[in-house]
Parts: C-alpha cells; structure tokens; sequence
C-alpha cells in the first residue's frame, strides 16, 4: 500500500497529462471496447478469422469518436480537476460517434458494400455504454486519488460548524483548494436531528455531545465556522474555551467582512480567529441605505479622522458617495495613512486633510468659512485616562474647549449636525479624562437646547454618542496584550476583577452614523454594548490562542481607573430609540449661559497650569465626578 501511495504522489507530482495523451487513451478506451464486445458477441473463433478486416472496421469506426471528441474537446480538460462539465462532454462525444457509426453501417448495408465488417447496432450501442462508462470511471478514479490520496496526504483534518449553505461551500472550497491544507473529516450541528447522517461523504456531530474530545480523538487539528454560525459560536462560551484548551485552530470570517448567504465562499476567505472574534455580541443591523439617503452629496468635516474612531468614519461616510469630506486630526502620519487610503479607494471625493489642532480657533474659523460643512463629527479627543490624569490642562485645552470651538463654529456655519463621540467613563466620572467629556456633553447639550428656546440664532442640532471601549482601538488593551505577548510576556493586568464594555469599531461607527443621522438634537445617545468582559478572562484566552505560557501580572488599578463602566447615571433613566440597540440618555439640563461661564474660568485656570485648581473647578460643574486612586480625591473630602 506504501508503494502504491508512493506511486501516486510522484505522478501528481508531476505536471498533468498533455492533450494528446488523454486523447489517446481515450481512443484505446474505445477501440478496445469495441473489439471485446464484438468478440463476446461473435466468438472468439470468427473474431480471430476476420481479425485484420475487423481492425480495419473498428479504425474506421473510431473516425466518429475522434471527431466528436475534438468537437466537444473532452482531451482539454485536466483529469485531476475533472467536474461533471467534463463528464458530460465525454457522454456527448461518445453518442456522437454512436450515431454516427450507426448511420455508416446503415449506409454500408443498403450499398452492399463488404468495405465495413458486418456489425450489429447492439454491438455499437453496447461498446459506446462500456467506453463511456471507462472514460468516466478513469477520471473519477484520478481525481479521487488526487483529492483523497495525493491532497489529504499533508493536509491536515478539519471539522465544519454549520450544515447549510455556508458549511457546504467551505467544504468544497476546501476540497477544490490546491495543494490542499485541510481535509474535511466532519461538520458539526446545532441540530439534533442532524447527528450520523452524512454530507458530501463525512459525518455530522451534534454539537451538545463531547465533539471536542472527539476531535481530538480523530487528530483534528481545525474548526471552520460557516459566518453564518459565528454568531452562535461567540456565544457559545463553554465550546469556545474547549477548542482553545484543546489546541484546535478557530477559523473565521474577519469581523469585517459580510456575506450575503448565495455568493459563492472560500475558505481562503477565512483567517484564524482572533481574540476580538470570538467575544460574546450579537449581530447589530443598521439602515445604511436611510443614512446614505442623508449623507449622499453632502459636505461633512470629521474632527480625529486619523484616529480608530474617527478614520473608521471617515471609512464608511465616503461609501456613501458626499460632495466634501474635510478629515482633521494633528497627528500627522496617521492622517497621511487615511489620505491614501481616500486616493486609492475613493478617488472620486474631494476629501482634503489638514493637520491642525482643533484647538487652534482662528485655523479652524477658516476651515469651517471655506468649507461650510453641513455634517460634523466630532471624534478628537484626548482618550487615555493615566495620561489626563496627570495632565488635566491638556484635557480641558483640548477635550473642552477644543469641543467648543468646533461646537461654535458649526452653529456660525449653518452646520445641520454636529454628532460628538463620548464614552462610557463620562458617566459617573473618577477620572479627569471621563470628567472632561461629560463637561463637552453638557456644553453641546446646552448649545443646542439654547438654539430651539432662541437663545442663540442658529439651525445647527448637536446630538452625542456615548459608548465603552472598541476592541482594537489605538493605545487599547487587546493590542497592548498582542505585544507583551509577543515579547513574551508577562501580561499585565490591573485588577483581577476589573471589566469592561467592548465594541467592534464598524459597528460603533454604524451606530454612530445612524445615531447622528436620525437625531434630531440634544440627544445623547447611549448604546447596547452586550456584556461585559472580564478583563483577566480575556488575558487567559489571548494567551490560550498564542500557544505560549505566559505569566499574567497584576499592577494594581492606575490613577482614576475604576473597576467597572457604567453607561448610565444612577440618576438616569433611558428612552427607547428608531434602534434597539441605541437608547436616550435622560440627563440633567444645564443652563447654556451657566455652562458657558464654567467653561470660561476652566479654561483660564488650564492656562495657569494649577493641576488642583482645574480639577476642582471640574468637580463644581459636575458633582457627581469623585476621584479614584487619584491625587484629586482629597478635593472629594
């Protein structure tokens, strides 16, 4: 058996068959048949007495067979990659040169002529079956042995999550793949009533049943998960841990991608999974043709474009095809990655990048004047929280008063939406960074109710996102435990019971497109983010999936860091939206004249640099915000 394996793997190794050698085994295939049945039919003693003038009926025969096989090209193909395509043009050649032969024995018999031995239309019919039938077993019999003993031979064994289409077109992806890197040895079912039957050859295992320890039983060393089925895999928290424990390989379809449930699947289109793909969440739906239908041919300005949030924006406004996409940040490189980004993919949008700080007042007047902006989406910010702690004038110069310069402005521009982005650590704020967005909520909040009393002459409606973290982002944790793993380790973690909300950036950013959108001012809108997430858990599931032991350290929580987010005030309640994942805030209003005045003395204390004196200021105007492991929270007592 070694030998003929052996066999096997140095012919495919080769390069395939020529034309003409196909072509003339078929030929053989068929003048063979023809012989042995004329000879069953007539014996072996009249064969062997009419042998030449037999040969010469049979050359001539084959005429009709060697044409219908150029006409319907059934030498073209290559045997290895045969399909039923290839089957019936054998099947189409060969009752070609049937016909034809008939019709040349039918003529030679009406002529009288001895050229042509006599054979009966039995024979013809009897010997074009056998050929045909040898044709096609000789190509299925090679693209078996190539796909299950050439293929398998180094491919390595994978089961399949999901039965229906998308399990299906993995599996023949998979065995159409060359040189192959997995072989299909299962599917697994959600479905009961699915265990033991068997599809495309191979068994189906009900997932309830102990199918890991049977996968590794059977030497499995892959699961493919149909997209269809991550949605129930990521949920599926007990199985998830038992493939990672178990050293089966997860793949997927990146979180990205969307498949429409008919198009044809690859299963080069999956990638091995990452921690982010296998976080419990449940599939979030937006109506992007109405937010398409708002952005369409409009002049939008986004603030942070070169930041997660931000150039994920930026990303997905352009597909809707505005007039104007004026994208600022300060951080150089990274603006000139997302102006590329805009040439390449979206050469059609005048989408011109400025490096500036929005900050900087007299720059951005001039923004706004040449541009006019009719959407604004406001993603700059100073995110990282130990970073503000220790620099609370940064965060009001450019958290606050960089939010009211470009809130300002919009309302003197005729700006129809101003969409901020918050975050989760506004409410309820220990820390200076989460303090400082709350105070940017209540200035647009104030701008905008001053705008509908008449306060302030103006159309512009400001409306606020507020969410936790996104998986991924820039300076976040599953990116900083990718390096320490890399480096390996330790990984460090502050706390053993610290969590925290987690997001994919495409849907934070659909959501908040559909938020900003459909608002129609002095909304903050709160969104769904599902559970949350131990963030030791996710450290031991990181290092799980890299293979490498690796110590987990605990620092201790940092400066403002508190050991779980809240989305809501315990004073607020939430209203239902156009959404079920997005909620309204209901919060307390603040006076625009009084917000205004705050913002001016915090402003002026930023400028003296007096660290106390800015903090203390930030908790008069927001009560609620009580320092943690913080230097601040003497200013508590």
């Amino acid at each position: 058996m070694r030998i003929f394996s052996d066999l096997i793997h140095w012919y495919f190794s080769k390069k395939a068959l020529p034309h003409w050698c196909i072509f003339i085994i078929d030929c053989l295939i068929v003048f063979v048949s023809a012989f042995v049945v004329f000879a069953v039919q007539n014996g072996l003693m009249y064969t062997a007495a009419h042998f030449s003038h037999l040969i010469g009926t049979l050359l001539f025969y084959l005429i009709f067979y060697v044409i219908g096989f150029r006409i319907f090209h059934t030498y073209s193909s290559i045997i290895r990659f045969s399909s039923f395509v290839d089957l019936q043009r054998v099947g189409y050649a060969c009752g070609f040169g049937m016909v034809f032969c008939m019709l040349a024995r039918f003529i030679s018999e009406e002529r009288g002529s001895d050229m042509l031995l006599f054979v009966r239309i039995r024979e013809i019919v009897v010997w074009t079956a056998i050929a045909a039938f040898l044709m096609w077993a000789v190509r299925v019999a090679v693209k078996y042995a190539y796909d299950t003993l050439y293929k398998q031979r180094s491919a390595k064994k994978a089961f399949i999550y999901g039965i229906r289409q998308g399990g299906v077109g993995l599996a023949k992806s998979m065995r159409n793949q060359d040189p192959a890197k997995y072989t299909v040895d299962g599917f697994i079912s959600d479905l009961p009533e699915a265990k033991g039957s068997l599809l495309m050859g191979v068994k189906v295992y009900y997932i309830g049943d102990d199918v890991v320890n049977l996968m590794v039983s059977r030497g499995v060393e892959a699961l493919f998960v149909s997209p269809l089925r991550s949605e129930a895999l990521r949920n599926n928290e007990e199985f998830v841990s038992s493939l990672i424990e178990a050293g089966i390989k997860i793949f997927m379809v990146p979180s990205e991608y969307e498949w429409d449930g008919k198009s044809d699947l690859s299963s080069l289109t999956l990638r091995e999974v990452m921690i982010e793909d296998l976080l419990p969440r449940e599939k979030i739906e937006v109506d992007m043709e109405q937010i398409g239908n708002l952005l369409r041919g409009k002049r939008i300005l986004i603030t942070g474009a070169a930041g997660s949030i931000g150039s994920e924006i930026v990303r997905q406004a352009a597909l809707f095809d505005p007039a104007l996409m004026v994208l600022i940040d300060q951080a150089e490189t990274p603006l000139h990655d997302v102006r590329l980004i805009m040439a390449r993919e979206f050469p059609g949008i005048d989408a011109p990048t400025i490096v500036s700080d929005i900050a900087n007042r007299k720059r951005m007047a001039e923004i706004f004047k040449a541009y006019k902006p009719e959407y604004v989406f406001h993603a700059a910010a100073y995110k990282h929280v130990p970073m503000m702690e220790d620099n609370p004038a940064e965060s009001i110069q450019n958290n606050v008063e960089g939010t009211r310069i470009i809130a300002d402005l919009a309302v003197k521009y005729g700006a129809k939406k101003f969409v901020m982005i918050s975050t989760d650590k506004a409410v309820n704020p220990t820390n200076v960074m989460g303090c400082s967005k709350r105070i940017c909520e209540i200035y647009v909040q104030s701008l905008d109710a001053a705008i509908k009393k008449g306060q302030i002459e103006g159309c512009t409606q400001f409306v606020t996102t507020r969410f936790g973290n996104v998986l991924g982002s820039n300076g976040s944790v599953i990116p900083l435990f990718k390096e320490q793993i890399r480096k390996g380790g330790p990984i460090t973690v502050t706390h053993p019971d610290i969590i925290r909300y987690f997001m994919l950036i495409p849907e934070a950013c659909k959501l908040v497109l559909e938020a900003g959108t459909m608002g129609h001012g002095g909304e903050i809108f709160v969104f769904d983010m599902g559970k949350p997430v131990k963030i030791v858990d996710l450290a031991k599931r990181m290092i799980l999936l890299s293979g490498a032991h690796i110590e987990i350290q605990f620092t201790g929580l940092r400066d403002g860091e508190k050991l779980y987010e809240e989305v809501l005030n315990d004073k607020e309640v939430t209203l239902p939206t156009f959404h079920p994942k997005i909620k309204i805030a209901k919060v307390r209003e603040y006076d625009y004249d009084e917000a205004n005045r705050s913002l001016d003395n915090l402003f002026d204390a930023s400028t003296r640099l007096d660290d106390m004196a800015i903090v203390s200021l930030m908790k008069e105007m927001v009560p609620e915000f009580r320092s943690q492991h913080s230097k601040y929270e003497s200013l508590d007592k």
